[in-house]
């Protein structure tokens, strides 16, 4: 038996003769009020659920009638009473408040099955101040922290998934529940809690423009356990904050084996950055393997720029991921299939397209109903031992930059252009990054280098096996605009750059040699253009 002090066990079974339900989200309330009427269990209520349970022609008593008083305050005030709180917290093999029990009229109650209000539905459907403090619940998680604490005698409900369990255990154990199960439940019941305490308190800051808050707490709530994490020894799951931007966690997958851990972390990558391309100007297509970008391009069509994408690096994007920024057609999809690919995800997807990406079983197929918006502020995280790294997300956008000219020959219009998308697509590359572009499409991208020089080489490399496979005379870097998301510190990787064939560089700027970067550039007839910004990505 499990121990609740030195001097009290906790008993294994315990029988439920009073249940308090107090729920916003009523789903299946009714049916379980009908299950746990007919074992003969007395129900307590409050508020709405009060007058459901009632409209269903069941036996409830109001709590007011415990407590001897009336809601008030619109409803504030209502559980917050020690008749309530004493059936929770009571200690029942506790001689002492055994006896207190007694001297004040306190009930046991053995069941609390309570849910929350709307908190994180209110705040993403953007309520205005007032409207989103009025539904931060206050008697609702006092009374679940209460009955958890207690799970010695009280089983603690938070999510309507758990009642049919709870009714299974009634019925094996003749209206008792098992410790295990009480505990598995108030575990359950403080991670709710935290999760909602940590939403309101992130939204608080949020409101208040506090950027470092004294205590920072993220939540999340389980969407799925996976097969492993990053390798097959790593156990691993994924939870969603609540946050409501189109991607990975809100998609809905139309067909295909379960996500793993490397397919979320990767089609995230992939969607973020194809959505740096407004589809209203161009479709475009953005193929990414570990969580890099093989292939970037616009095109005059879906299926164009899903071309273009590929050849940049054709052999890289094997079992890679594809994200769309415009609706999947049957066209795109068919070209798509040819190529062995983990995980399409797209805004939406025709009915045509479905029916040919369904010859791929195992293929992926995700709707995000809708595209992340790149400008919108948000929060990142990343664990380091004993800590959390928080941040605001990169949402710079090089359309809102002053680009400074900085070489004695400014960049064409179509150089202009090719630098501003290799600078996109450069700020979702794994620093150190370099990215050659040319005519809306990367001509070759080198990532994750401890050397700036050695990124542009590979990029290089990479632009000259494109085009032997695809039987060019010369590299697409030839005649290109390179970006490079941080500045160049030495004149070497800018001599790189034009090695390659590129005629114009955009980069942050802001080194102790910049302008030896720039005399650089002048000799060799380079344009060059600084944006004052950095995408430092590790």
């Amino acid at each position: 038996m499990a121990v609740i002090s030195k001097k009290i066990p906790a008993p294994d079974k315990v029988e439920i003769k009073t249940a308090l339900i107090s729920v916003f989200d009523k789903t299946g309330i009714v049916e379980l009020a009908h299950a746990l009427s007919a074992r003969g269990v007395r129900l307590l209520s409050t508020g709405g659920t009060y007058k459901a349970i009632t409209a269903a022609g069941l036996a409830v008593t109001d709590v007011s009638e415990i407590t001897g008083f009336p809601e008030i305050m619109d409803g504030r005030v209502k559980t917050l009473h020690p008749m309530v709180h004493g059936g929770l917290l009571a200690i029942r093999d506790d001689g002492e408040h055994q006896d207190a029990m007694k001297t004040h009229g306190i009930e046991g109650i053995d069941l609390a099955v309570i849910n929350l209000y709307p908190f994180e539905e209110v705040r993403a459907a953007g309520g205005d101040y007032p409207t989103t403090v009025e539904n931060i619940d206050i008697g609702g998680p006092a009374m679940i922290r209460a009955s958890a604490k207690n799970h010695a005698y009280v089983t603690t409900l938070t999510d309507p998934a758990d009642y049919a369990e709870l009714l299974e255990q009634l019925s094996a154990d003749d209206g008792k529940t098992a410790y295990a199960f009480r505990q598995r439940m108030a575990a359950k019941a403080y991670a709710r809690t935290a999760a909602y305490d940590a939403m309101i308190s992130n939204w608080f800051a949020e409101a208040l423009s506090i950027d470092t808050p004294r205590h920072r707490v993220i939540g999340g709530a389980l969407k799925e356990e996976m097969r492993y994490g990053e390798n097959p020894h790593q156990k691993a799951a994924f939870y969603v904050t609540g946050e409501k931007r189109p991607g990975v966690s809100t998609a809905a997958l139309l067909q295909g084996k379960q996500l793993s851990y490397n397919n979320i972390n990767d089609t995230d990558a992939a969607y973020e950055l194809v959505a740096e391309f407004l589809p209203e100007k161009a479709p475009a297509c953005a193929i990414i393997k570990h969580a890099n970008p093989c292939g970037v391009a616009t095109g005059s069509s879906l299926v164009e720029a899903y071309r273009r994408a590929l050849a940049c690096d054709s052999v890289s994007a094997f079992g890679g991921i594809i994200a769309l920024n415009q609706t999947l057609d049957a066209e795109t999809a068919e070209e798509i299939v040819k190529l062995f690919t983990e995980v399409i995800i797209a805004p939406d997807v025709t009915e045509e397209a479905k029916v040919i990406v369904a010859r791929k079983p195992n293929l992926r197929l995700l709707s995000a109903r809708g595209l992340p918006d790149p400008r919108v502020a948000g929060l990142t995280a990343k664990t380091v031992s004993g800590g959390l790294l928080v941040q605001s997300r990169d949402n710079g956008m090089v359309e809102d930059l002053e680009l400074k000219v900085v070489t004695k020959r400014a960049p064409t219009a179509q150089e202009l252009d090719d630098m501003k998308f290799a600078f996109k697509v450069g700020k979702h590359v794994k620093s150190n990054a370099v990215v050659y572009a040319k005519d809306g499409q990367t001509a070759g991208i080198g990532a994750g280098q401890m050397s700036r020089v050695d990124s542009a080489r590979i990029a290089a490399l990479k632009a000259e096996e494109a085009a032997k496979a695809l039987g060019l005379a010369v590299p697409m870097t030839h005649g290109s605009a390179v970006a490079s998301e941080a500045f160049l510190p030495f004149a070497d990787g800018l001599l790189s750059m034009i090695a390659a064939g590129a005629t114009a560089v955009i980069q942050p700027g802001g080194s102790m040699r910049d302008q030896e970067v720039i005399d650089a550039a002048n000799e060799h007839g380079v344009a060059m253009v600084f944006t004052g910004m950095r995408h430092f990505r590790h």
